[in-house]
């Protein structure tokens, strides 16, 4: 390796000026069917309105069709019905994204989807192939249990799916919706609910046929019977081990993806929304040490011969919205200038602008070395930063392309009526 880490920057990195710079990423996308976007924070206004526009490049000039953001899947199937004009009512597009209103609340309830969100409802009214938004996280065990009751409560044409979906559902009401009391409780295996939940999965996607109309019900009871399932297993795991709940929760939002695809056929493009941790591939950073996978990883070794795109982004410094603790209120807080010799600072030092880096065969080795690199997560300590917020990271593996935005702003939460904790 003749060159440093700088040099290789310098001689490497594109001006990112505006969106027609975008250009480059899309013509290195190239003919990939999977696209995974991400951000190096989830309150950082420039990443979403980024996304949001490679996003509509790609629905106009490459024939992407779905969505899938670190949601969940009840107030993104809102969304999705909002956008296709599934539902009845006329509503805003920020009285829709009301549905988010489990913490971390601005993740998806904020303007800077609302206007995405917006765009992307005028799109489908106008296009014969709609596009469609969809959650593939898991946090929403109880509601996705109330889905799936409301569905077949009033479509089911068999009773004996919704008695099952009732007695799963009974299961965990002695916890009255807190994760952390059943994840406490199912360390004692017979304390557990999964054969309630592997059952009502088993017999949705048996028997997927008898809800199929125009407006998805089939996917979104499948899905939602998924979230149940791998949930349970998420909670059991999360008081147990760290690494193996990681591992189940990233395993559940590739299962979602898989799911969502198969719905919408073989040629079916997706396009990923969600943090640098998830999508950038586990392989190349401190993760792997751990046993951790990740989104980016596990999609790579899945889909290979579809194409997976992963595009990462970071900042240098600027304001992002978070919170100081699990449930707190979000705060607009300062993001500190990156600690020295990081992949931002470096960044950073060789020129104070925005840039992008495409990462390819002529590049490729010269960033392939540990360099650490910034994520900030919904709970953040600005002031003890430099000591845990930053991912030892083999850049050019971990991503196929970087955006770097050099100063950047808290994006613009919307006020929710009420929070679920």
């Amino acid at each position: 390796m003749d060159i440093s880490l700088e040099e290789a920057i310098k001689k490497h990195a594109l001006p990112y000026r505006s969106s027609e710079d975008l250009n480059r990423i899309v013509d290195a996308i190239g003919s990939s069917k999977i696209v995974l976007l991400g951000e190096a924070t989830h309150g950082t206004s420039e990443f979403y309105t980024i996304r949001a526009e490679l996003s509509k490049r790609l629905i106009q000039e490459r024939g992407f069709s779905i969505i899938a953001v670190e949601g969940d899947w009840p107030p993104s199937h809102a969304v999705n019905r909002h956008t296709k004009a599934y539902s009845p009512a006329e509503q805003e597009s920020r009285e829709v994204l009301q549905a988010f209103n489990r913490w971390p609340t601005w993740m998806w309830a904020n303007e800077e989807v609302a206007d995405f969100i917006e765009w992307l409802r005028l799109h489908n009214g106008q296009s014969a192939q709609k596009t469609g938004f969809y959650g593939i996280d898991l946090y929403s065990l109880w509601e996705s249990m109330e889905e799936i009751i409301g569905h077949l409560s009033t479509a089911s044409p068999s009773a004996s799916h919704l008695e099952l979906a009732k007695k799963a559902f009974a299961c965990f009401e002695p916890f009255n919706r807190d994760a952390e009391k059943y994840a406490m409780s199912a360390i004692h295996p017979f304390n557990r609910c999964i054969d309630e939940v592997d059952k009502l999965l088993e017999v949705m996607r048996q028997d997927s046929a008898l809800y199929q109309d125009g407006q998805e019900t089939a996917l979104s009871l499948k899905i939602n019977a998924l979230v149940a399932r791998n949930a349970e297993d998420y909670y059991s795991a999360m008081a147990r081990d760290d690494t193996l709940s990681w591992n189940v929760r990233d395993g559940h939002m590739v299962e979602a993806i898989n799911e969502i695809r198969d719905f919408h056929g073989p040629d079916a493009k997706i396009i990923v929304w969600e943090h640098n941790t998830h999508i950038g591939d586990a392989r190349a950073t401190d993760m792997r040490r751990e046993g951790m996978v990740n989104v980016g990883q596990l999609m790579r070794e899945q889909q290979h011969a579809e194409g997976v795109f992963a595009l990462g982004f970071g900042t240098y410094t600027g304001s992002v919205i978070a919170a100081s603790s699990w449930g707190a209120p979000f705060q607009k807080m300062r993001v500190p200038p990156a600690r020295l010799n990081s992949w931002e600072e470096l960044l950073n030092r060789t020129g104070a602008h925005d840039k992008l880096l495409i990462f390819g065969d002529d590049n490729h080795a010269l960033f392939n070395r540990w360099v650490g690199h910034r994520a900030i997560g919904v709970v953040y300590h600005p002031e003890y930063e430099a000591h845990g917020n930053y991912v030892p990271s083999k850049i050019s593996e971990r991503y196929d392309a970087f955006i770097f935005i050099n100063e950047t702003t808290a994006l613009t939460p919307i006020s929710i009526e009420k929070t679920i904790l």
